[in-house]
């Protein structure tokens, strides 16, 4: 499967904050799981856009399961 149509299935079921904020960079399909990948975009919300921004660095991977699909979605960022 091509990404257009993954991300299109992405942009519906997953929180909007992480299809605004991350780009779908690759996915499997392992078991009855689906595994997106994603990486940060450098896109500032624009309640930020005047303030100066400092880099923490990245948190471990995070496991995103939802409605409805839950326990079928995981999520590596």
């Amino acid at each position: 499967m091509s990404s257009a149509p993954l991300l299109s299935i992405a942009n519906l079921l997953l929180p909007e904050v992480l299809v605004t904020y991350f780009e779908l960079i690759k996915h499997e399909v392992k078991e009855e799981e689906i595994h997106f990948y994603f990486t940060e975009l450098h896109n500032i919300p624009e309640e930020f856009k005047a303030v100066k921004l400092h880099s923490k660095g990245f948190f471990p991977e995070a496991t995103v399961q939802d409605f409805p699909i839950r326990g079928k979605i995981r999520v590596f960022l």
